[in-house]
């Protein structure tokens, strides 16, 4: 029986390792390469402090990957409720006791590795609602009842996020539950509602704001308006990107970068830096790999025979597809800049 049963794993280990999608997975090493490279050029192509923080979390991650690729999807499917709660319990924890940096009280410190909550609720509320919506049926998902749990489900991390301040953060956990409900169903017509209020009612949410959060609208209208305050990392950014070219300056050779013209470059600016060194070619390519791994998450979803995986896989690809388009586009001037880190890098 021992040796049946040993068998038996062995069996399922080697399967489950064939049936890994091998070119997400070198999509996903060339992500973290292309990271590891960026945050040593950030470090003045020494290995200080960022390098090998960035370092270190890989190698943690990777692992955690790999163990998490393991487990069977009904696993996934069972703690979708209690993963979202517990998150929803940490965002919690981290209002009232949680590491502030930048202005934000955001991080919760686990001793040997700081850990953002709100980043895994952009996860976590697309399970949570996968689940949710699974084997319900098309007149169910129109239902009053069921919307109004949906919009609970999104609104509860959303307003602990908001209250960090992280309106950025909150604005992205909200969308990745919108895209679930887009593809759960939901008649497009209440989207197209939601956005006819959102526009009329924008200058009555403005008022709301708190006022760095009104000056980073007025910096995105016009930068110039405060070339050395306000609106001086946006115009370095696009400086940056511009004077990359066709080809890039070179690997650290980035003038803007090592000058220290370029603020945040090792966070939400990581895509300047990238494109000033290796230009446009370079960006290309990366966009190429996003792409490609992106494809390669919607090409899961398609396969699955799980209504559950579609809808995540599906979901879980479009947010991060979205989640490049706001960072690409922040970097660029294109829309206001709202704390939004480049997924992977």
């Amino acid at each position: 029986m021992y040796q049946f049963n040993k068998l038996g794993n062995e069996t399922n280990f080697f399967q489950k390792f064939k049936s890994i999608d091998f070119v997400l997975l070198v999509c996903i090493f060339l992500l973290g390469a292309i990271s590891l490279i960026t945050m040593y050029s950030t470090d003045g192509g020494e290995i200080l402090f960022h390098t090998k923080s960035h370092f270190f979390k890989l190698i943690f991650f990777t692992i955690m990957m790999f163990v998490i690729s393991f487990f069977n999807i009904r696993f996934w499917f069972s703690i979708g409720y209690f993963a979202y709660i517990l998150v929803a319990a940490m965002l919690i924890w981290t209002v009232n006791f949680g590491i502030t940096a930048s202005g934000s009280q955001r991080w919760i410190d686990l001793y040997f590795i700081y850990i953002q909550p709100s980043e895994l609720m952009k996860i976590f509320i697309i399970l949570c609602l996968a689940k949710y919506f699974h084997r319900m049926r098309l007149e169910n998902v129109n239902s009053f009842y069921a919307i109004i749990i949906s919009l609970i489900i999104i609104f509860v991390p959303m307003s602990l996020v908001i209250i960090q301040p992280d309106l950025g953060t909150s604005i992205l956990i909200a969308i990745s539950g919108i895209v679930v409900l887009w593809f759960s169903g939901l008649n497009h017509k209440y989207f197209f509602y939601t956005f006819l209020i959102s526009i009329t009612s924008l200058p009555f949410i403005i008022s709301f704001l708190k006022p760095y959060q009104k000056l980073r609208i007025l910096t995105f209208l016009n930068p110039d308006r405060d070339p050395l305050g306000a609106g001086y990392q946006i115009i370095q950014s696009k400086i940056a990107v511009g004077s990359g070219g066709l080809w890039g300056k070179g690997f650290l050779k980035g003038t803007q970068s090592y000058l220290e013209f370029l603020p945040e470059k090792h966070t939400d600016f990581i895509f300047t830096l990238f494109s000033e060194e290796f230009g446009f070619f370079g960006s290309v390519i990366l966009l190429l790999i996003y792409a490609l791994t992106i494809y390669r998450v919607i090409k899961i979803g398609s396969l699955s025979r799980s209504y559950f995986a579609k809808l995540f896989c599906y979901s879980f690809g479009t947010s991060l597809f979205i989640y490049i388009v706001i960072n690409m586009s922040m970097v660029l001037g294109l829309l206001p800049i709202v704390g939004s880190p480049l997924p992977i890098l």
